[in-house]
């Protein structure tokens, strides 16, 4: 069923060569996805290495059983659930935080006003609320601050009014397609060659499956269970989460000063920023949708 929708890893070498500094060591895939950096990680492994990795979708799951290799294994969990490793014991985190092609282009995975599917937007739809449902019941206020703060849309209170009224008329949105027409008909100036309902759906997606939150507890995470020397490897493919990360390596790139203790020693700083690398135009011109991508790279120090 999933080969009709074929997905391309972004920034494959880039990322594994970023990574991957000792053949032996320990890894983590902290999204899995359709598995390309997994897959290459593993080539480049030596005997006594190990990848572990993470994904809440049960279809990222099910691929990665295909991987008939012992030094490789992977958990039912979203990303943040790398806090529970040792401390200090992995050699490499990685985090591509795009959505898969197979999750954007099937229509039953409700991600996409480009094809009519249920309203789910869910990673792992076996659990919590559907967006269907949070917006068969948030109210204007709730549904304008997740569309302004998670899809930057500046329309945001028109919106969540429009959907309000649509819900009050004709009942809860069903499809993604009444949600984007609906979006389409409140929007009146978008960029050029942006679909109207792009940071809707942006918002909503990220809602419904608290990425945010979700990035910022497993980079707290990250810093504690890589052993020194081990790297951080982050791809992002919208502002808010390079936002995030690019702040949160900044604040690890420095030396923590206690103003309420004036003459206690700094805390040591815990990264050293090593690079940020975008897409090659060769690769975005045979794959659009990494254009947007940014991999920044982070490496522990020994303190």
């Amino acid at each position: 069923m999933e080969g009709k929708w074929q997905h391309t890893t972004v920034l494959l070498n880039e990322a594994v060569e970023a990574l991957l500094t000792k053949p032996d060591g320990n890894y983590v895939d902290a999204t899995f996805g359709r598995g390309g950096h997994s897959r290459l990680l593993l080539s480049k492994l030596a005997p006594g290495g190990r990848l572990l990795a993470f994904d809440k979708d049960p279809e990222a799951v099910a691929n990665a059983s295909t991987i008939a290799d012992a030094r490789f294994s992977i958990r039912h969990e979203g990303f943040s659930a790398v806090s529970e490793l040792p401390v200090a014991s992995v050699t490499g985190v990685l985090m591509d935080l795009g959505v898969s092609s197979p999750q954007i282009d099937n229509p039953a995975r409700g991600f996409s006003f480009r094809g009519e599917g249920p309203l789910d937007m869910r990673m792992d739809p076996t659990r919590g609320q559907s967006a269907a449902q949070w917006l068969a019941t948030a109210s204007v206020e709730e549904m304008a601050e997740v569309i302004r703060d998670y899809g930057e849309e500046r329309f945001a209170v028109q919106i969540a009014k429009a959907i309000a009224a649509r819900r009050q008329e004709r009942g809860p949105f069903a499809t993604t397609t009444e949600l984007a027409e609906l979006v389409a008909r409140t929007v009146k100036t978008r960029e050029p060659g942006q679909d109207p309902a792009t940071r809707t759906f942006q918002a909503l997606r990220i809602f419904v499956n608290a990425e945010l939150e979700e990035l910022q507890q497993a980079l707290e995470a990250s810093v504690n269970i890589l052993e020194p020397f081990g790297r951080l490897v982050v791809i992002s493919f919208h502002s808010l989460e390079d936002r995030i990360v690019k702040q949160f390596i900044a604040k690890h790139s420095r030396e923590e000063v206690d103003r309420r203790v004036p003459f206690a020693q700094p805390k040591a700083m815990k990264l050293n920023a090593v690079a940020r690398v975008k897409p090659s135009a060769e690769e975005v011109a045979a794959n659009p949708r990494s254009r947007s991508a940014i991999m920044r790279v982070a490496e522990r120090t020994a303190a």
